[in-house]
């Protein structure tokens, strides 16, 4: 009877335990619950999301969010279900895909960033030489006018004084984009370039249209097989190969900076007149929203933004802390020309024609 009591004891005692323990998990479980939240994004925001610190602080605050990239224009064609939210790189096309999704307003729009021009020492020294560009130590600016002046004559680099000096340089002269159809960054490129070729005003209507739509198509169609991203083409110029100008988001640029990375010949220009990219989220659902919502306003996930190259919107304490150390490239404070976003329906037609579709 004494062994069949012990046997009994013993049995309670470890059924106990394994109550506890279970009770225990289930307990740690419910503490750190998240929702799971599923979107597609440009793919500029891929190393953003899958950074284990924003992991981190996005299940903190009660989320795990899954991805997949996708260019910014690319992303109408998509089906909308399963998705709590699409995050292209500017308000254009998310505007777009707010009105085909029926979301309302406002938009979330935690952070931006300006396009900008990568160019090696050589390649920018010849810009400057010949007044396309002014230039110091690893940070420039790009005469936008004298370019598309240079590009609408059809100039090459053996044209251009001091080019002889840099074998490299050879053929037309021309900045490397992405696909305008497609990309959100060739888009933008094609929003500046029209405001600068239309006298400083946004592209409106047919007319303008009509009158720009030649020089848009010249800037796209010298430069042949266009990458399918920006990160595609910032790899291939960190990697040395590829043309020797080509259009990224300063964001690209800053993160590489930040995490210890350089091009030693790296130099970084801010066309005069540019277009800032406002990475702006679709809601799909109410957690998407309540995500987007979120970068904005968390102080954690705005620094890490920042860490990552993005401007948070409202005050700039994140950004100039997180890029102190590299004002040799960066412009902390843009003292460029901001130009306005053709709507949806104008940028589409442009970047169509200048494919010549």
């Amino acid at each position: 009877m004494r062994r069949i009591a012990g046997i009994v004891l013993a049995v309670l005692l470890i059924g106990g335990v394994v109550a506890a323990v279970m009770a225990g998990r289930q307990t740690e479980d419910t503490g750190t619950a998240t929702k799971t939240v599923r979107g597609v994004i440009g793919s500029e925001k891929a190393e953003f999301f899958a950074d284990p610190e924003v992991v981190k602080a996005l299940a903190a605050q009660g989320y795990t969010v899954r991805t997949e990239t996708s260019g910014s224009w690319a992303m109408e064609g998509l089906d909308p279900k399963g998705y709590d939210f699409a995050f292209p790189s500017s308000k254009a096309p998310a505007d777009e895909l707010a009105e085909k999704y029926g979301v309302r307003e406002p938009l979330p729009r935690p952070f931006y960033s300006p396009l900008v021009v990568v160019a090696h020492r050589g390649a920018a020294d010849v810009l400057r030489q010949n007044g396309l560009a002014t230039v110091e130590k690893g940070r420039g600016v790009l005469d936008m006018d004298a370019y598309l002046k240079a590009a609408e004559d059809r100039r090459t680099w053996q044209d251009l004084k001091g080019a002889d000096k840099y074998g490299e340089l050879r053929g037309l002269l021309y900045i490397a984009t992405t696909d305008p159809t497609t990309s959100n960054s060739g888009a933008l490129y094609l929003a500046a370039a029209s405001d600068v070729a239309n006298g400083g005003r946004v592209v409106s209507g047919k007319a303008d249209l009509d009158r720009t739509a030649p020089l848009m198509r010249e800037l796209i169609s010298v430069q042949g097989a266009q990458q399918p991203s920006t990160d595609a083409a910032f790899r291939d110029f960190v990697s040395g190969v590829g043309n020797p100008l080509v259009l990224v988001y300063e964001s690209q640029v800053a993160a590489m900076l930040t995490a210890g990375q350089k091009v030693d010949d790296l130099v970084v220009l801010y066309p005069d007149t540019t277009v800032f990219s406002d990475h702006t989220v679709v809601p799909v659902t109410d957690e998407g929203r309540a995500l987007g919502e979120l970068l904005g306003s968390d102080p954690r996930l705005r620094e890490l933004a920042a860490r990552h190259g993005f401007r948070p919107q409202g005050a700039a304490t994140e950004f100039t802390a997180a890029t102190a150390d590299h004002t040799t490239y960066l412009m902390q404070k843009l003292t460029v020309r901001q130009a306005p976003v053709p709507t949806s329906e104008v940028l589409h037609e442009m970047a169509r024609r200048a494919r010549g579709q």
